[in-house]
């Protein structure tokens, strides 16, 4: 398959033109192995290294567009591995926003760091996630990009009045996506959508 047979494809799907515009104008190769590059347009998961996964563009497109994000926002993604989502967020919210990964490996989070060098608005920490990123909160949308069986309270706290989480929940072999909304001092579960394979949240305070 090649980019244009994939956008073909997410178009089918019905998302927005905005995160269709944003897969068109990023490249997955360039945030993929070498080896892996001729494969960068197949609608799959495709490992990274480090045991980590670029995750399939259908599934990046469900999270994007519950994610609900707007121009100037500011984002946080934990589990950023090799950037690409970052990249994808950054062309939506656009220069005015804000976009911050959090990656656990640190041969990950240096990779990212050069596979998004030109992007101005992206800022990438190699620590774990669990405890979200407090020194630049509070944050308009938040992503979680690896399986949780418990969201960090830490991490949700971390939302602004209105903000949304999105996140996979669940046992090891088959999450939902989870999308939080904050009201107050509530989170009110708006949806879930279920049949989705990540790999697992670190939840030890350890890096790698």
């Amino acid at each position: 398959m090649n980019k244009e047979n994939l956008l073909e494809s997410l178009k089918s799907f019905g998302f927005s033109k905005n995160i269709l515009n944003a897969f068109s104008s990023v490249r997955r190769e360039d945030f993929l192995p070498p080896e892996l590059e001729s494969r960068a347009y197949e609608d799959t998961s495709l490992p990274i290294g480090e045991g980590q996964t670029i995750s399939q563009p259908y599934t990046i497109g469900i999270m994007l567009s519950e994610l609900d994000l707007k121009l100037g926002q500011k984002v946080l993604e934990i589990g950023s591995g090799s950037g690409y989502v970052l990249a994808l967020i950054s062309k939506i919210v656009g220069e005015r926003g804000n976009v911050f990964g959090i990656e656990v490996f640190k041969s990950l989070a240096e990779k990212s760091k050069e596979s998004l060098n030109d992007y101005s608005n992206i800022k990438i920490y190699n620590k774990n996630g669990s405890k979200g990123l407090p020194e630049e909160a509070p944050f308009d949308r938040v992503l979680i990009s690896a399986a949780t069986r418990q969201i960090p309270k830490e991490v949700l706290n971390q939302l602004k009045e209105k903000g949304i989480l999105v996140a996979p929940h669940g046992p090891r072999f088959e999450q939902d996506i989870v999308v939080l909304k904050k009201e107050g001092k509530e989170f009110v579960t708006k949806s879930k959508i279920p049949g989705f394979i990540f790999v697992p949240f670190l939840e030890s305070e350890e890096c790698y």
